[in-house]
């Protein structure tokens, strides 16, 4: 009995030293391990940075628009009948009333001669009526009759001739002409579509702005065109505005009209429209890659001075405060809250938060939090143009 108590004892005591040995194992695990994350330095994050400075700002209306041309219809037939020649091939250059389809008019012409001809005997008549009157042989009902005959004649042979014009197919105007869509030897119907017809040498561009834009817009206002966002190339003016805003989408359409002399723009393109409007100066602008926007607000990193670190004495004023030659002073980020304003190209307005001589962090976001460590390295910049000591771009 005594043995067996003596075997309990010491198994009760292996067990509560095997626990103790246990909790006090992951209690110093633990510790230690804090302990030598909290001795860790935050790895350094290389970013590209701009020196903030007061510049010069072109604000613009940005839109994209739809090209159309100065003039283009769809040459359709008037007249119905058989394709008897077609007088153009795709993408000619036509002039105003040059003839481009001829439907067969043989009929019509064949009943020219028989209206001259009617003309002709109505005119004798009249001439015979009005000589028989003078001698007060006929009457004067005979003589109106007469001439009512002549005036049914010639209208009837008005009539031919018009016939025999919309069986002539001729370009309304100077431009272009598209691919024939009839052919030689076809029965065509009234409004059946020829080609297309558009002169390319001027265009005109369809675009809408929001309505607080309104005011900003007048006849004759230089407007910037491009196939691309960063390539405004073409240059015009707008020609009109509507007076009426679409209560709907609370847009406003706009139409500038633009030379095209090489023909580069083709109607249905879209087209990157900007309405420069007048230069403001001393505006605090960034790259719109150093504002990150997110469900707290729009902000960026300033690169700062990292504090001194706790129970380290400040630095003596003088040459002992500056960093040893050739080494860099220890830079970190501070996340800064912003308002932002209006954009313009790679641009975008910051109204508040920054302020002229801050050095904000234009790449490396993704990496960084309040406070992290940086190091600038600006050979290699997001926008083209900014640079490490250079201020908003003057857009």
């Amino acid at each position: 009995m005594m043995k067996r108590f003596i075997l309990a004892t010491i198994l009760l005591v292996v067990v509560v030293a095997i626990c103790g040995g246990l909790i006090w194992f992951n209690f110093f695990r633990d510790k230690m391990i804090e302990q030598f994350f909290a001795g860790m330095k935050a790895p350094v994050v290389t970013i590209s940075a701009i020196a903030v400075e007061p510049a010069q700002w072109t604000p613009g209306i940005d839109a994209v628009g739809t090209v159309a041309a100065a003039e283009g219809v769809d040459v359709a037939v008037q007249a119905g009948g058989i394709v008897e020649k077609i007088l153009f091939k795709a993408n000619d250059k036509v002039e105003q009333g040059q003839l481009l389809v001829q439907i067969d008019d043989a009929v019509e012409r064949a009943g020219l001669v028989s209206a001259n001809t009617a003309v002709a005997v109505s005119q004798d008549a009249l001439s015979r009526a009005q000589a028989l009157l003078q001698r007060n042989v006929s009457t004067v009902a005979s003589l109106q009759e007469a001439q009512n005959n002549l005036d049914k004649a010639k209208g009837a042979l008005t009539q031919l001739e018009a016939t025999l014009d919309q069986k002539a197919i001729r370009a309304p105007f100077t431009g272009t002409i598209g691919i024939p869509k009839i052919d030689v030897g076809q029965y065509v119907q009234p409004s059946t579509v020829v080609a297309t017809l558009q002169n390319l040498d001027q265009i005109k561009v369809n675009f809408t702005v929001p309505e607080q834009e309104l005011a900003s817009l007048k006849i004759g206002q230089p407007v910037r065109f491009g196939l691309k966002e960063d390539k405004l190339n073409f240059s015009g003016k707008i020609t009109g505005i509507d007076p009426k805003i679409d209560a709907a989408s609370r847009l406003v359409a706009v139409q500038a009209l633009l030379d095209n002399p090489d023909q580069t723009l083709r109607p249905g393109q879209f087209i990157r429209v900007r309405v420069d409007l007048p230069v403001e100066q001393d505006v605090i602008a960034l790259p719109q890659t150093a504002v990150t926007i997110s469900l707290y607000g729009a902000y960026v990193y300033a690169v700062q001075d990292a504090p001194a670190a706790a129970g380290t004495a400040a630095p003596a004023k003088g040459d002992s405060a500056k960093p040893a030659d050739g080494a860099a002073p220890d830079l970190v980020a501070k996340q800064i809250f912003v308002k932002v304003g209006r954009r313009s190209g790679d641009r975008i307005e910051i109204v508040e938060g920054v302020e002229p001589g801050m050095r904000i962090v234009t790449s490396g976001q993704n990496k960084l939090s309040s406070g992290s460590p940086v190091a600038i390295d600006n050979s290699v910049q997001p926008i083209p143009g900014a640079t490490g000591n250079a201020g908003a771009s003057k857009s």
